[in-house]
């Protein structure tokens, strides 16, 4: 097949899975853990069992899919890297560990698929699933920055789209911090709904910043 065609369904399919995984990355921090708290415990069986296995199936493969895309349209057809889409796809990478390294795991703990302490597992879920979150809004304006980056630049003025600039080195630092929280933190002010909605975008602000102006 020709590498153009290669290239487009690899972009069609990284698009297409990455829409299922945020979306339902969202829906169970926006909509499924709210209710979760609300729930009567008569209906929360029912719902674990029926509902939310289902959903995390999709939610784990949709992210290995985004992942593998990902890899196919950097290393196998070399797509152009420069420091939007290197920070974005540091950021995915870091979010789809999370899915299947901390959030499945514990979740199946949850759901009383496997043994453990379900309290413990549901925090440390509950944190990687919110940092992933966090990570999303900056992952996103990566995504599109890396193919409009230089229009971008071009308005913000001096930044380099090339090469390990301060900037990057910093806001790669910041992730790699957020990303130990995840593992071993405190949720803080991403507890809340809207908490970590702020935090996502003031991550994007200081992430773009770093990257454009230092």
């Amino acid at each position: 097949m020709d590498n153009v065609w290669v290239d487009l369904l690899a972009r069609w399919g990284h698009g297409l899975f990455g829409i299922t995984w945020i979306g339902l990355l969202y829906y169970f921090n926006f909509v499924q853990g709210e209710y979760f708290k609300e729930a009567s415990k008569e209906a929360l069986p029912d719902v674990k069992a029926k509902l939310a296995t289902r959903a995390l199936w999709w939610f784990r493969w949709g992210a290995m899919m985004t992942f593998l895309t990902g890899v196919v349209l950097l290393g196998v057809l070399g797509a152009t890297v420069n420091a939007f889409i290197l920070l974005g796809a540091v950021l995915g990478t870091f979010m789809m560990l999370n899915v299947w390294l901390i959030i499945w795991p514990n979740q199946k703990v949850v759901l009383g698929l496997a043994s453990g302490d379900v309290a413990k597992s549901a925090g440390k879920a509950g944190l990687a699933s919110r940092t992933n979150t966090l990570f999303s809004a900056p992952m996103l304006f990566c995504m599109l920055a890396s193919k409009h980056g230089a229009a971008v630049a071009t308005g913000m003025g001096a930044v380099s789209m090339t090469g390990l600039t301060t900037g990057l080195i910093a806001a790669l630092a910041l992730a790699v911090v957020l990303e130990l929280n995840a593992i071993v933190g405190k949720m803080g002010p991403m507890a809340s709904v809207s908490g970590v909605i702020h935090m996502s975008l003031v991550l994007t602000a200081a992430m773009v910043g770093l990257v454009a102006y230092v």
